[in-house]
């Protein structure tokens, strides 16, 4: 068994847990329900197309940054104008929380992307409940049938989508029809390993009505152009800012160098 198949085990029992302690009707109630969402993809296309990220640790390389609370990174990032925040919800492999989430939305208006293993709606009533603009689908732990079920209510419920594929197969199986943006993650969440040709490969083959976004390994301004001119738009970031003692002016500082070489170009 993969860690993915891991994952996904554990978060199904999770979930199972939680619709007894906070069923749907409780979350519905939330003040955050009621909220209006800011648009993810419109914050990508008017500003620097970068959504940062912040994570604790994850399986791939343990701990990251334990130090950093999420109050500080998210006002740094937003400093530094991100187009949207990414935050890791889960717990047991990321060290994330849903409390994470619920500060950050507290203390930003940048849209909130709710990064998360989501197998079950519960999850994405529970995202909304907790402040998040858009929800992450994993194409890869997902049937045809969910992509669609869930991408649709979250639709409804003004939650915007980032369908997340690694390969050829997970994309021509995907139903996009209330997906807002495609997201390539570089990363094999099987092996970890991870190249930016993933998403060189895959971005010919994704309609051209959906708004791509490369995730993982992006680490230089050099990178953010060579995928530009792939066709992406947006740049999902956590590792290469988390892993700095301050991930909010490592992000100030890229961002100055990504304006400054694009001003040049």
């Amino acid at each position: 068994m993969n860690i993915l198949d891991k994952i996904v085990i554990d978060k199904r029992q999770e979930v199972e847990a939680k619709k007894k302690i906070l069923p749907i009707d409780f979350l519905q109630k939330s003040p955050m329900f009621l909220r209006e969402t800011n648009s993810l993809a419109k914050n990508i296309f008017s500003g620097s197309g970068i959504i940062s990220e912040f994570k604790r640790r994850s399986p791939s390389r343990d701990v990251i940054n334990h130090k950093s609370s999420v109050i500080d990174v998210v006002r740094g990032y937003e400093k530094a104008g991100v187009s949207g925040i990414s935050i890791l919800t889960d717990t047991k492999y990321f060290g994330g929380s849903l409390d994470d989430l619920l500060q950050a939305r507290n203390i930003v208006s940048l849209p909130i992307l709710r990064k998360e293993f989501i197998v079950d709606l519960y999850q994405i009533y529970e995202a909304k409940a907790f402040g998040a603009d858009a929800i992450l689908l994993i194409a890869g732990i997902l049937k045809k049938s969910e992509i669609i079920g869930f991408s649709s209510l979250a639709n409804k419920l003004g939650l915007e989508v980032l369908l997340e594929v690694h390969n050829e197969e997970e994309l021509k199986k995907s139903d996009l029809t209330y997906v807002h943006l495609v997201g390539v993650n570089n990363r094999n969440l099987k092996t970890f390993e991870v190249t930016l040709e993933t998403s060189r490969s895959l971005s010919s083959l994704i309609p051209e009505d959906k708004i791509m976004i490369s995730e993982s390994g992006i680490s230089s301004v050099k990178a953010i152009q060579e995928l530009k001119n792939c066709g992406f738009s947006g740049f999902l970031m956590g590792e290469n800012f988390m892993k700095t003692e301050d991930p909010g002016e490592a992000a100030v500082s890229f961002l100055r160098e990504l304006n400054t070489l694009e001003k040049e170009g």
